[in-house]
């Protein structure tokens, strides 16, 4: 199953619209979610500072700020094509 990380903070709207694309997604076509807020972490807040949210797909950036579902649906796609 393949591994999609969200890089989130609080109060930010843009991480909150991600959250609800991915959950969306993860009811069609399910994978491993997993959610990091960057305020409890030092490194991640000098890592991306404003740049939330960021999506990582099978360890790899994949979205930064925003994501449609279809965008989503073909990276995941391609991820397990070449995860086999």
């Amino acid at each position: 199953m393949v591994t999609v990380t969200l890089y989130t903070r609080r109060g930010c709207h843009l991480c909150d619209e991600a959250k609800a694309v991915l959950e969306a997604v993860c009811e069609q076509h399910p994978f491993e979610l997993t959610i990091f807020d960057i305020d409890d972490d030092p490194v991640l807040i000098a890592r991306y500072t404003n740049d939330v949210p960021v999506i990582a797909v099978a360890g790899r950036t994949a979205f930064k700020y925003r994501l449609t579902a279809d965008d989503l649906l073909a990276r995941l796609r391609r991820a397990e094509a070449q995860d086999p």
